[in-house]
């Protein structure tokens, strides 16, 4: 208790609280939340290290600024103080001064926000907003909870086969990074993909506004993000929004999820692995070189195969295909698309290393329908020793014992052999789950994931199959 309490008083707790501010992207409440639930400050940079950026610089000569304004201060009251009660309050300033640090930096960056930041992002925004609303491409705008870079990169490389398609690069789903993108448009694009980032109520319909969607993809949704967003009945009402803005325009709906089937309206074209629309899915196959099925309807079959990883993907895939028909791809475009389609970085992405182990990186997915997805792929292989690694899943807010329960469990039927746990706040009910389902494999623990991964080549053997789910950034460590 007293080496957390005296962390705060090292000499790296500065970096520490400028580093908060970049790993939360200078979001003021989340800086708050995290330095709210931290104990030592000593281990904040863990995953990743303070960058030196011109605005991180300059938070950091400001720190400084005010730990000298406070030494100086307290000096002073030493100095030239002739009150008994003195010392007092030079005990007092040094007790406060790291909390005067760490809600004193919050006051320059609300300055710079509100004078610099604001107007310029208003004119960045308002420039692109007027640059889109005079381009002619079809603009498809993709929500979710869940699987939305997915669902954007196969319909771009599906939809390039036969027309000319931009999209934004990396995770670029807020209003200024889609700004950012629409500056670089030439304007004899046919097609834009846009994924609607969603994290507080609101965000997709000011996105929805800036790039003026003319059809929609609602990828699902669950409980990621909860805990901004506090209830699914919230999670939901903004995911629609999307729908809502285009109200009679087509709308593809993923069937698979209970929350977006459930909320689906009259006239949305749901897809799950079953069916698209009025197109019928047969014959679906998976595996480690990737997923096969056949699009079927009033007797004209489309044999399709991607190098994607899952049954799962099969519902993606087959909207996409359909979305092309639609705008005017042929048959042999559509298939020819589809092939090209490939797995995404940290997303089952497999790797096989110089021993034969091969490794699916599922990194980047945080959330319950992608661990229920992946885990039946798992389950899937035969003759193979599996391995799922994981920290479990963040921001699940009031049902994160639940869910990480039901993980263990989906584990334990599943029947993976090893199961390696990452020590956190919410692991232990993944091993609650895996023991109330009677596990019959081993469980490894270990302290963070770079010492587990560090492991990994001592552990296993050529053929087996090692799933990474999830990272957790240091602000949910």
């Amino acid at each position: 208790m007293i080496k957390n309490w005296l962390s705060r008083y090292n000499l790296h707790y500065l970096r520490s609280l400028v580093y908060m501010l970049q790993a939360s992207e200078y979001n003021i409440r989340d800086y708050l939340t995290w330095y709210h639930k931290t104990k030592n400050f000593s281990h904040v940079e863990r995953r990743k290290k303070f960058v030196k950026t011109a605005k991180g610089l300059l938070l950091l000569t400001i720190g400084w600024a005010i730990v000298f304004a406070l030494i100086g201060l307290a000096v002073s009251i030493l100095w030239i103080g002739t009150s008994p009660f003195k010392y007092i309050l030079v005990l007092a300033i040094v007790f406060l001064s790291p909390y005067f640090l760490a809600y004193g930096l919050v006051v320059p960056l609300l300055i710079i926000k509100i004078v610099i930041q604001l107007p310029v992002e208003y004119l960045i925004i308002n420039r692109a907003r007027q640059k889109l609303k005079a381009h002619n491409a079809i603009k498809i705008g993709i929500a979710g909870s869940f699987g939305k870079t997915t669902m954007r990169e196969i319909l771009k490389t599906v939809l390039s086969e036969g027309k000319k398609v931009a999209t934004p690069p990396h995770s670029y789903n807020t209003l200024l990074g889609i700004s950012q993108f629409i500056k670089t448009l030439k304007g004899d694009e046919e097609i834009l993909i846009f994924e609607l980032g969603e994290y507080y109520p609101g965000d997709v319909r000011k996105l929805c506004d800036l790039v003026q969607p003319s059809m929609g993809v609602i990828t699902g949704v669950n409980e990621a993000h909860l805990q901004k967003f506090k209830s699914l009945e919230r999670t939901v009402k903004t995911i629609y929004e999307l729908a809502d803005y285009l109200g009679e325009r087509p709308v593809y709906v993923n069937g698979e999820n209970d929350l977006a089937r459930k909320n689906a309206r009259s006239g949305h074209i749901m897809y799950d692995r079953m069916r698209v629309g009025k197109w019928k899915i047969e014959n679906p196959k998976t595996d480690l070189t990737g997923t096969s099925f056949n699009l079927t309807r009033n007797g004209t079959k489309l044999e399709l195969k991607s190098a994607l990883l899952g049954l799962h993907q099969i519902g993606p895939l087959a909207a996409s295909a359909e979305i092309a028909l639609n705008l005017g791809l042929s048959f042999d475009q559509v298939r020819d698309g589809v092939s090209k389609t490939m797995p995404f970085d940290h997303r089952l992405e497999p790797k096989t290393d110089n021993a034969g182990v091969i490794t699916l990186d599922d990194s980047y997915n945080g959330n319950p329908d992608g661990v229920k997805a992946v885990i039946a792929f798992l389950a899937s292989l035969k003759d193979c020793r599996r391995f799922y690694v994981t920290p479990g899943l963040v921001e699940m807010g009031l049902r994160t014992e639940e869910i990480h329960k039901q993980i263990g469990k989906q584990l334990a039927k599943a029947s993976i052999e090893k199961v390696i746990l990452i020590k956190n706040s919410v692991t232990s009910y993944i091993e609650e789950g895996l023991k109330e389902e009677k596990y019959q494999g081993e469980i490894l623990w270990f302290n963070d994931a770079l010492t587990a991964f560090a492991s990994l080549p001592h552990l296993t053997v050529k053929g087996d199959v090692v799933l990474l789910q999830n990272d957790w950034p240091d602000q949910y460590q």
